[in-house]
């Protein structure tokens, strides 16, 4: 059964870091790209990272870009988001994917399912 399972998120001050898991199950990431979602509250869904376990090739949204940074662990089978200097706007619940990911525009989710996700909040 493919499966990933999102993790490591919390309640942070602005300005403050959190670094976001994403372990996979059933599926070996090597083969694919793997994307960052998050939705806020009364908000769609987006796309703001990705990275293609062929060759190590990065996205980011405007709003994260020199702020987020995606890695993936092929040992770990997993990939993790490091966010540094959150804010407010950056609250939601994030999410992580199997994805084509585009350079020049965001990641397209290959499954139109989604596990529980992870819960960021930025606040003082």
């Amino acid at each position: 059964q493919v499966q990933l399972v999102e993790s490591g998120g919390g309640l942070v001050q602005p300005g403050g870091s959190l670094r976001l898991s994403c372990a996979a199950s059933g599926f070996t990431m090597d083969y694919y790209a793997i994307g960052w979602f998050r939705q806020a509250p009364g908000k769609e869904r987006e796309g703001i990272s990705c990275i293609k376990s062929s060759d190590g090739s990065t996205y980011y949204t405007d709003s994260v870009k020199g702020r987020f940074t995606i890695a993936i662990d092929s040992a770990k089978n997993a990939v993790f988001l490091q966010m540094n200097s959150l804010k407010p706007e950056d609250t939601a619940v994030y999410y992580c994917a199997p994805v084509h990911c585009y350079m020049t525009a965001p990641p397209f989710s290959l499954s139109d399912k989604w596990g529980q996700g992870t819960q960021v909040t930025v606040s003082s």
